[in-house]
């Protein structure tokens, strides 16, 4: 299952390694088309990437941090620092290859 992020949990759930943050809202339809998505992945990489989701309304500064201006947003991130930033519905193999490029 997806971890759920906050402000407070932020920085230790990205810190070390490649993490998948998925920036989302209840009420956005593409969110939830998109949320399954992460789900599975969180379960296909467990132990290998970290695979959250930070909700929108709830943590607006997170989303003001990493310029988040539609949803869903995708941010890649490794060992606490962006390095891939993806707008829009995305496919879990196209996901799952960018994870998998960080990973090695």
């Amino acid at each position: 299952m997806a971890v759920a992020v906050t402000k407070d949990n932020f920085n230790a759930t990205v810190a070390e390694g490649v993490s998948l943050l998925d920036f989302w809202a209840p009420w956005c339809g593409p969110c939830k088309m998109q949320l399954p998505i992460v789900e599975e992945l969180s379960s296909e990489l467990a132990g290998q990437a970290t695979i959250a989701k930070v909700n929108v309304d709830e943590e607006p500064e997170l989303a003001s941090q990493f310029g988040v201006m539609s949803i869903p947003t995708l941010i890649l991130f490794k060992n606490g620092q962006p390095v891939d930033k993806l707008v829009g519905l995305q496919s879990k193999d196209s996901l799952k290859a960018k994870i998998q490029n960080h990973l090695a």
